[in-house]
């Protein structure tokens, strides 16, 4: 896969932007290492959500053998309870799912049906090595088939349209941030709108499931996530066919289809790995599930997920509710505050042994914050690179990656036949 060798000017000056005007609790991890958690968890949601590991009351049968994410949840979609989580709070790089932030921001601004011609300059900020649906300058789109590129494809350039469109990167990084306080969403730090790898772009299990439950209460975002094919704009008269990345969904390589799914959204980066939120419907019960960056394995995320799902539907309806999902504050939703971090985890019978993976780190306000977050991102980009170049040693090759396809997709999960270091392909 290819890696950036340095940050560009416009990178620079978007981290910067983006570390100045928030507060320490906003930024609670080093940019340099996003996939640890923090102190300072907060107990949005409940108290036992803010500790570390295994969460589980009343039920048993977690399959917890599979499990080797470093964050998941389960939760009702009607209630908003949250039957199990494990790191609930832990603030990991969100990749595409992200996107779901986005959508709830953006979806209701544009009439799907109107029409937008895109423009190079429309396009041209989109990251190198970003997952693309195919959008070109110059030929004409509805709001609908682009959030179709969103949705289907993944396509970062598709996002950027509309981010365009909605007046700028700037002013939808700005407002998805506004959204994700008001949907108490505190884990999260937006610095792109795509999901994109950027140092300090974080989420959790927990808001990233806030995301989802949120957005499929909108028909349209339901509609969307839920869609396995659709046709799209080729120019001229010419159209070919996007189909959608989650597997569940669609059935692809070698996985099921999961009776029942919803949607929502997957997403995944050579530095976050795989993630996905999936909600799923039996016997008039929703459940939603978020499985955050598992071991290695492209079909591991979706796996897991259908593992908690089956949990959630057969011995999660015994389970005690361990937390809550919150309202938005713009809905009524009650404030709740940060909270000190807790040293352990519990485990489902309520005792059990710290749980690790949790490490202390905040970045400071102001310029002293900038300048660690900048430094950091010098360190990201360097060990992405060595990590890059040991890929590719331990799969014996010690050649670079072929090159690339026509259509990268560099955002989409390897297929389970690719090996370490290869080109991460459909």
């Amino acid at each position: 896969m290819r890696e950036s060798s340095r940050l560009s000017r416009r990178a620079v000056l978007g981290l910067t932007a983006a570390a100045l005007p928030l507060p320490a609790a906003a930024l609670p991890l080093s940019a340099a290492t996003p996939a640890h958690a923090a102190s300072g968890v907060t107990a949005i949601g409940g108290e036992r959500l803010a500790r570390a590991g295994l969460q589980a009351e009343g039920a048993t049968g977690v399959p917890t053998k599979l499990l080797t994410a470093r964050a998941w949840l389960v939760a009702d979609g009607t209630t908003g309870e949250v039957l199990a989580s494990f790191n609930a709070h832990q603030r990991l790089a969100p990749a595409s799912t992200l996107k779901m932030l986005f959508a709830d921001t953006v979806l209701k601004k544009f009439d799907r049906t109107e029409k937008y011609t895109v423009k190079d300059s429309d396009i041209s900020d989109v990251p190198a090595g970003s997952s693309l649906v195919g959008i070109k300058a110059g030929i004409t789109y509805t709001v609908e088939q682009l959030w179709q590129g969103v949705f289907l494809r993944s396509g970062n350039d598709a996002v950027h349209v509309l981010a365009h469109m909605n007046g700028g990167i700037a002013k939808t990084v700005a407002e998805m941030q506004a959204r994700a306080r008001d949907l108490q969403a505190l884990d999260t730090h937006v610095v792109s709108p795509d999901g994109f790898d950027h140092p300090g772009q974080l989420s959790s299990a927990y808001d990233l499931t806030l995301f989802a439950r949120h957005g499929l209460k909108d028909p349209d975002f339901r509609g969307y996530c839920g869609t396995r094919t659709a046709n799209f704009p080729a120019g001229g008269k010419k159209t070919f066919q996007i189909q959608n990345t989650d597997r569940l969904l669609t059935g692809a390589w070698g996985l099921k289809t999961y009776d029942g799914l919803i949607g929502v959204k997957n997403g995944y980066t050579s530095h976050a790995g795989n993630t996905f939120t999936g909600a799923a419907t039996r016997d008039g019960r929703t459940l939603l599930v978020t499985v955050m960056h598992p071991a290695t394995g492209s079909n591991a995320v979706y796996e897991q997920t259908a593992a908690l799902l089956d949990w959630g539907f057969t011995h999660g309806r015994t389970a005690r509710p361990v937390g809550t999902l919150v309202e938005p504050l713009s809905e009524g939703g009650a404030t709740a505050s940060p909270a000190p971090g807790h040293a352990g985890g519990q485990t489902a019978g309520g005792t059990g042994a710290p749980a690790k993976g949790f490490s202390a780190g905040r970045l400071v306000e102001g310029a002293a914050g900038t300048a660690v977050l900048l430094a950091a991102a010098g360190g990201f980009l360097l060990r992405r690179r060595r990590q890059s170049r040991a890929a590719r040693d331990a799969a014996g090759t010690g050649r670079p990656p072929a090159p690339r396809s026509a259509e990268p997709d560099l955002q989409e999960p390897p297929a389970p036949t690719d090996q370490p270091g290869g080109r991460h392909r459909r």
